[in-house]
């Protein structure tokens, strides 16, 4: 893969951003006078943001065909559109596009005249008018919960539609209930199409279903229309973390205790699995009794579609288990009704990386398998689709002909209407695989390069993640989403017969780095393990995995520490090792936050001195320049990748964001509790420190040395000695809320006694802190130290008789779970505004205008004027800026006046800072307004 900028490509943003925005202001200034000037004034804090900020948000379904097969409709999730083609025999034409909500991950048509789009960033449901003859536009905008991902229409005539989203988020009209036991935490949103609400701000959902599973992704549904599949995303695979002092009670960790120097190593937590009977360990000791809760995991959801409202069906007629531990797609056979669930499967109980010489045991290059599960009447059999592999064989050179065997992160999939033939996208192999069904559910297939279509351009991976098959043309269209493209293919000849190109603003340093994140070709010798495989799309897999290495030895721990406590236990002080479980960490937000992995263990600060921003233990770059022994060690790799290669994964990854706080209010107020947890997060004790001073939480740290991505939020990068047995790096608090979902721990020395009882099921195995043995966050702060009669903290949690320890204990927990992060949570908001609903959509815009007044966003608008899209940005003092010549300075009142005129929609959406021009109203980011050319 090359790193090198082609000819003609653009610089980085940051490179380009001292000559666009001079030139920008020079070209408009003229047409735009006095608004033009007002947004030099408007948001100064956004003026040096990039103009594009990178979440990796993974696409579900991002190709849809219409009915009558003549369009094809693809998600272009980079620059938050959906483009239309016109389909004929002798491939696409493309039609136009249509503005939808920020990172767009799934489409589907309802009819030949209405499409619907999934706003993953946005919160959000784009209805768009696609009628023959007119101009596509959109025109409702649905709001739903937090992260939407997919979409299907079932019922009745299929008029209803099925959406997938977290059971959180800004506008959901539930509580979601972080802090209690046993809530199901993804959610199916069921809209009728033909009545949505129209004086609504929202839409008006005809129910809301919330299944027992974590967050959930994909959905399929019957040929019929009278049965919908929703399945979990990160279900698990019903294993769970061992508090260290529990395991230790019960006699210790199994062998190795020591490295292969002999060395003693810390006492840690353990990964235990339940078989249906017992808790075991890998080598299949038990640990029955030190489990307070139980894991049904409960993968895929059936839903009766037809019934007023829509319900899950009761019983074990409505669930299946044990599909798959990250499930990512779902089809149904049209001819048989069985269901086909695209999924991994985690090799987690396993311990440790490396070669395994001392301790016999590694998972290296056995990660996640690549799966398809087969669900029918209540039964799942799942395929491994890469059953030719032998994990226990040596480690070969690339190429070889395992590698070539094997499909790695399957994703989308397409069937044959007589359901004798299917499709499958292989994320990280850059190929269709095809598989005779019959052979598929019998477990008679044979894995083979013969039946697979490489999609490879010019021998560069391109990262299929959906396709249609059009069997009335005998083609394949599959979005390619490392280039951007819709390659379409002739699945006779499996020949690649064009790629057709969609506009991509992304800067070379992400769309060169993005394959190696998922490129399991070239990342392991086998082709079925890559980065992706446990940091699914850049996040994590809601996993921990006891990865220490017993044939390496102890490293120095660099330092600096921000809080080193009282010796409570035996300690070890450096960098042992055999580390424990550890829960996979998200490459999320990893600028400006120091060295990586929980104990900070991928560090430059054992190279050079270290120092504030960019120096030693902070250096970012250099700490994810060493996760190269990673894919030799872990991935099973014969040797590191290039440099330069090594170079492009971290400009890559270096820019990934977290998205917004979907717990904290649009306003980017807190509640009552919560500002009360804020207060005594701050509040010094006399004694020692306030939460912050380790914790620390300053948006614009480092903004003074230019960094990219200030801030420090949870952490600044320093260690914490003796919390645990083992140094810890004082890890960051953005994203607390995804962990909600295991409640119950039997009591144990290091912890303050009390809520030890039974919690009966529960949706995750893994909590908080390194390993994820603690439950929640309220357990966590009853940690000794941390209150007021242990007389460490003066300040602390007053458990005193009458005291308000626990009341205070549950307002920091609210305060956490709605910690701040890198964007405010109004980033990709959206409204619509029609000619129903305008006096609700009013407030909501207010809101927007706001919050773009305080920095903490742009807010763009889009409407339909003719044939053509027409954009708007806001600079501040109600005033608007448009992308047409013709359409001078604009006020808020007269832009929603002149809408109305028009008897069109307008779609306002609250996009990141300094990012509102590009979106609103120059495409291309030339400095050169869409309308002028």
């Amino acid at each position: 893969m090359s790193t090198k900028l082609p000819p003609g490509e653009r610089h980085s943003p940051s490179q380009e951003s001292e000559a666009r925005t001079p030139i920008l202001r020079r070209r408009v200034g003229a047409a735009l006078g006095f608004a033009a000037a007002l947004a030099t004034l408007a948001a100064p804090a956004a003026a040096e943001a990039s103009s594009f900020a990178l979440f990796e948000s993974g696409q579900v379904r991002p190709l849809a065909l219409s009915p009558d097969g003549s369009r094809l409709y693809a998600v272009n999730t980079p620059d938050n559109r959906l483009e239309i083609f016109h389909v004929t025999t002798l491939g696409l034409i493309h039609l136009g596009s249509v503005t939808v909500g920020l990172e767009p991950v799934a489409v589907a048509a309802r009819n030949n005249d209405e499409v619907w789009v999934v706003n993953h960033l946005s919160d959000s449901i784009s209805v768009i008018d696609v009628k023959p003859g007119l101009a596509p536009r959109v025109v409702r905008t649905l709001l739903v919960g937090d992260e939407p991902r997919d979409i299907v229409f079932g019922g009745p005539g299929k008029n209803r539609a099925f959406i997938t989203t977290a059971h959180r988020g800004q506008n959901v009209p539930f509580d979601p209930q972080l802090t209690t036991p046993g809530i199901g935490r993804a959610d199916v949103w069921v809209f009728d199409a033909a009545n949505l609400g129209p004086n609504t701000l929202g839409g008006a959902p005809l129910n809301i279903l919330t299944l027992f599973t974590d967050t959930p992704r994909a959905l399929a549904v019957s040929p019929d229309g009278s049965r919908v599949y929703a399945a979990g995303f990160h279900t698990g695979n019903r294993t769970t973390s061992l508090h260290r002092d529990l395991v230790a009670q019960l006699g210790g960790l199994p062998a190795p205790r020591v490295d292969s120097d002999g060395v003693k190593q810390p006492p840690t937590a353990l990964i235990v699995k339940f078989d249906g009977q017992h808790w075991v360990d890998y080598d299949g000791d038990t640990w029955d009794g030190v489990v307070n809760f139980t894991l049904p995991d409960k993968d895929v959801f059936v839903i009766d579609a037809a019934a007023n409202p829509p319900v899950k069906l009761p019983g074990a007629s409505g669930v299946y288990s044990g599909v798959g531990t990250i499930l990512f797609n779902m089809i149904v056979n049209p001819a048989n009704g069985k269901v086909y669930v695209t999924n991994t499967e985690a090799n987690n109980l396993q311990r440790f990386e490396g070669p395994g010489t001392f301790a016999g045991s590694t998972v290296r290059g056995h990660l996640h398998e690549s799966r398809i599960s087969i669900l029918k009447n209540g039964t799942v059999s799942s395929r491994h689709l890469n059953k030719h592999i032998d994990y226990n064989a040596p480690v070969a050179p690339l190429p070889n002909a395992t590698n070539a065997k094997s499909l790695a992160t399957p994703v989308g999939m397409a069937i044959t209407q007589n359901g004798q033939k299917l499709y499958v996208a292989a994320l990280g192999s850059s190929k269709i695989g095809i598989f005779d069904t019959a052979q598929l559910e019998n477990d008679t297939f044979v894995p083979s390069a013969s039946n697979h279509i490489v999609l490879d351009d010019g021998g560069e991976p391109v990262g299929p993640t959906g396709l249609v098959l059009d069997e009335a043309r005998n083609r394949l269209y599959v979005l390619t989403r490392f280039d951007n493209k819709i390659a379409v293919v002739n699945p006779t000849t499996k020949a690649v017969l064009a790629r057709v190109p969609m506009y991509n603003p992304e800067p070379p340093s992400i769309t060169e780095g993005r394959p190696y994140l998922y490129d399991a070709r070239f990342s392991s010798s086998n082709g079925e393990s890559s980065c992706a495989s446990c940091h699914v799309f850049g996040d994590f897999d809601s996993l921990a995995w006891d990865l220490g290495n017993p044939d390496e030895t102890t490293i120095p721990m660099p330092g600096p520490v921000a809080l080193a406590l009282p010796e409570f236990f035996e300690t070890f002080d450096n960098l042992d090792a055999l580390k424990g479980p550890m829960t996979t960490q998200s490459l999320r937000g990893m600028a400006n936050h120091g060295p990586m992995h929980w104990r900070g263990d991928r560090t430059m600060g054992n190279a050079e001195p270290s120092a504030q921003p960019n120096d030693g233990t902070f250096d970012e770059r250099g700490a994810f320049a060493t996760f190269q022994g990673g894919f030799v060690g872990l991935l099973g790799r014969t040797q590191p990748i290039p440099p330069d290669d090594m170079e492009a994964f971290t400009d890559f990854v270096l820019q990934i964001m977290y998205p917004p706080n979907p717990i904290r209010h649009l306003d980017n107020s807190l509640t009552p509790d919560q500002q009360a947890g804020r207060d005594h997060f701050f509040t010094p004790d006399a004694a020692i420190l306030a939460c912050e001073d380790c914790h620390r939480l300053a948006p614009d740290a480092n903004a003074a040395f230019g960094e990219p991505f200030p801030g420090f939020f949870g952490t600044d990068g320093r260690y914490v000695l003796n919390e645990v047995p083992q140094p810890m790096k004082v890890p960051h608090l953005r994203n607390l809320y995804q962990k909600v979902g295991m409640f119950g721990m039997p009591a144990v020395p290091s912890i303050l006694p009390g809520h030890n009882e039974l919690t009966g099921d529960q949706v995750r195995g893994f909590g908080f802190l390194n390993d994820g043995a603690e439950d929640t966050i309220f357990r966590f702060m009853h940690s000794p130290g941390f209150d007021l009669l242990s007389g460490f903290s003066p300040n602390g949690f007053d458990d005193r008789p009458g005291g308000d320890g626990d009341i205070k204990r549950r307002q920091v927990e609210q305060f956490l779970l709605a910690f701040d992060s890198n964007l405010a949570p109004i980033v990709g908001q959206q409204v619509t505004w029609t000619s129903h609903n305008g006096a609700a959509a009013s407030g909501r815009l207010d809101l927007f205008l706001a919050r773009a007044d305080e920095g903490e966003c742009d807010v763009v608008a889009k409407m339909r004027f003719g044939l053509e899209e027409i954009g708007f940005l806001y600079v501040g003092a109600s005033q608007f800026v448009s992308s047409q010549p013709s359409f001078g300075p604009l006020s808020r009142a007269m832009l929603v006046l002149v809408a109305n005129l028009l008897h069109t929609e307008l779609t306002f959406t609250a996009v990141p800072p300094g990012s509102g021009e590009r979106i609103g109203i120059d495409r291309d980011d030339d400095g050169i307004c869409d309308g002028y050319e």
